[in-house]
């Protein structure tokens, strides 16, 4: 097997995913993550269709992954007065299988670490092709500079490895006009999850597998994405004035430890490599938000590792073929944007997706379209 060594840039799904076929394989396995320890809370996450299940199974973790799985919970969409307009059905957030993110990310690292090495709390700084061609000299914020034969960015949409191998995140990325928030807040909204709207605005809490839940329209903002005093500010200023629970919503915010805001954005790039480095994942195809974005990790991972070990480490071949194989099936990350429908700008708009879960053939007829792009893939035998 040539081009053995690889280091995987991210340890969140993709990253261990594609960690633990490599592993499989036999080759040797480096994980950089800038956080300093798994992130183990964040939004429940699921899979939807055969295809998905199949690469679980072959994974070895569909057992496990319906051990921790949360089971989708009815969503009440509530008016102002708390009065139930209608239910957002937990099979259509929920998919076949949903697990907390943490659990999943958890579960791969326990899968992997035994044979794999972990390095928490640093990040690549520079990735430099040797004169040979034989390698890849990496950098790093902390660790000693070391050369790879193949680099794998699996860091997310603002990913690091797609800046240094592809160019500016400006070039790639497009914002789609909303923000999203996940908070985890100590106060109990109650056991049943509400979800409330204005115009431009969503607040949804309560429940018990779940952060509290935030999406807003914007332009696009500047700040520090690990400033949380900098975060909680943008939010509570979004949702200012707004009515139901949110003076009470936005007090617990305030009070948080943990604040995630992002855009809601999307990945639009030529090619998923260059030379030595390969994108997976939210770095390569993300639409954050879209509901497909952890399938598409997993499966990406199946493939692309299923294709360097079907061509001896030969990054050409298989870097070109996994491109060819999952170019097709990501096509749903290219055109969604979750952002009108989960906050639409006008209140007929609000009413208008009101009305999919208020009449189920509408609903049915959504949920077969996202199936069959779950689906849409030629699941190759490695």
């Amino acid at each position: 097997m040539s081009n053995a060594n690889v280091l995987i840039s991210g340890a969140g799904i993709a990253g261990p995913a594609l960690a633990h076929w490599l592993l499989r394989y036999g080759f040797k396995v480096t994980v950089v993550e800038k956080a300093r320890a798994l992130r183990l809370g964040g939004q429940a996450v699921d899979f939807k269709g055969e295809t998905h299940r199949t690469v679980l199974d072959r994974m070895g973790i569909l057992d496990d992954v319906r051990r921790f799985q949360t089971g989708g919970m009815d969503q009440e969409i509530v008016d102002a007065n708390g009065r139930t307009l209608a239910v957002m059905p937990g099979e259509f957030t929920g998919g076949d299988l949903e697990i907390k993110r943490g659990d999943l990310s958890n579960l791969l690292y326990e899968k992997t670490a035994p044979s794999c090495e972990y390095v928490f709390g640093d990040s690549i700084t520079s990735l430099t092709e040797t004169p040979t061609g034989g390698g890849v000299h990496v950098t790093f914020e902390r660790s000693t500079p070391r050369t790879f034969d193949l680099v794998v960015g699996a860091d997310g949409i603002h990913s690091t490895v797609r800046r240094l191998a592809f160019g500016p995140e400006s070039d790639y990325v497009r914002h789609l006009g909303y923000y999203y928030a996940l908070v985890d807040m100590e106060e109990d909204f109650g056991p049943v999850p509400m979800m409330y709207n204005e115009p431009g605005r969503l607040a949804a809490v309560g429940g018990p597998k779940a952060p509290a839940f935030f999406v807003f329209a914007s332009d696009q903002l500047d700040y520090d994405r690990y400033d949380t005093g900098r975060q909680k500010d943008i939010l509570t200023r979004a949702y200012a004035g707004m009515g139901w629970k949110a003076p009470a919503i936005m007090n617990a915010v305030r009070r948080a430890d943990d604040v995630y805001l992002d855009s809601i954005s999307q990945v639009r790039i030529g090619r998923y490599s260059n030379g030595r480095v390969v994108l997976l994942g939210d770095s390569a195809y993300g639409n954050t938000l879209g509901g497909f974005g952890t399938g598409l990790a997993v499966v990406g991972a199946y493939v692309l590792a299923g294709e360097l070990a079907a061509a001896g480490g030969d990054h050409q071949v298989a870097f070109a073929e996994y491109e060819r194989r999952l170019r097709g099936y990501a096509k749903i990350a290219k055109n969604g944007n979750a952002g009108p429908f989960l906050a639409p700008r006008t209140p007929a708009r609000i009413r208008m997706r009101n009305w999919i879960f208020k009449y189920r053939f509408l609903l049915a007829l959504m949920m077969k379209v996202g199936d069959k792009f779950a689906t849409d893939i030629d699941l190759k035998t490695y």
